[in-house]
């Protein structure tokens, strides 16, 4: 028999503490935390605690390197929820985030917009890789997401970022987003962008030009300090896609790439990926 997707009064493991429930909005209230630390010669996971529709789960690690997926036991966010995800990586520690599935805002009951806010701090000689899958912009949802990162001045990240604005055949809701990067106490990249109802031009020629998906990739790695990568068009990547690779006023790049669908985005971010792995040997 087949068991039924878990729904969002789904019961909760007995050792974890119950998401709170604001009166005001009857939206979800959820944090999910994770904290690495490096421990003769590999990486430990002491803390790691899901809430809410946040499930996080040990993968095999890849030689020192520890590995956690991100799993939605429920759908999630809804218009007034109120998400947070907390990844804290300690000196020397390497740390790899990925996620199960795309995360889709959808519309709910409770008034106002959802919040998705991410937390990350990356201690010195430490690396983190953030790579979850799409966020999926659905018809009749305001999700509002914030990322914020802060980094040692010998701290390494990648750190990546898609969203897909409605799904097959459907308007996209409205998903606002911003990505804050704070690199030895100065900030090296504060990043705000707004699309669908109600954010002006998102859909002209000077933004999407009628794209639907949107990603982003930042590595931020101490080499660039004295060898930073110089601008670049992706214009041979095998995909239907546009993308740019530039340097940031600091140890760092960001890729920005528009194309029509999910699939030509992740091709195009893949192909980026390799071009600034390939330069750095």
């Amino acid at each position: 028999m087949t068991a039924a997707p878990p729904s969002r009064t789904a019961p909760r493991a007995a050792d974890a503490p119950p998401a709170s429930h604001s009166p005001a909005s009857y939206g979800v209230h959820a944090t999910a935390r994770v904290r690495a630390e490096a421990a003769d010669g590999v990486t430990d996971l002491p803390l790691l605690h899901g809430d809410g529709p946040f499930a996080l789960r040990r993968l095999r690690p890849r030689g020192p390197q520890a590995r956690v997926c991100l799993l939605n036991t429920m759908s999630a966010p809804h218009n007034g929820d109120r998400l947070r995800v907390e990844a804290v990586v300690g000196p020397g520690a390497d740390l790899h985030v990925l996620s199960a599935a795309a995360t889709v805002a959808l519309p709910g009951p409770a008034p106002g917009h959802a919040v998705l806010d991410v937390a990350l701090s990356v201690a010195d000689s430490a690396r983190l890789l953030w790579l979850p899958e799409p966020v999926i912009s659905a018809t009749g949802s305001d999700l509002r997401q914030h990322i914020r990162v802060d980094l040692a001045r010998g701290a390494r990240l990648v750190l990546g970022e898609q969203q897909i604005l409605g799904r097959a055949h459907e308007p996209t809701g409205r998903l606002a987003g911003r990505v804050t990067v704070r690199h030895g106490e100065r900030t090296l990249l504060d990043q705000h962008t707004a699309y669908g109802p109600g954010a002006p031009g998102w859909d002209g020629p000077a933004v999407l030009a009628g794209y639907r998906a949107v990603g982003q990739l930042l590595v931020i790695d101490p080499a660039y300090r004295d060898r930073p990568p110089g601008t670049r068009i992706l214009d041979d990547i095998p995909a239907r896609a546009h993308g740019v690779i530039t340097p940031l006023a600091g140890p760092g790049v960001l890729l920005t790439a528009v194309a029509p669908d999910a699939g030509d985005l992740r091709r195009c971010l893949d192909a980026a990926l390799r071009h600034l792995i390939d330069a750095e040997r």
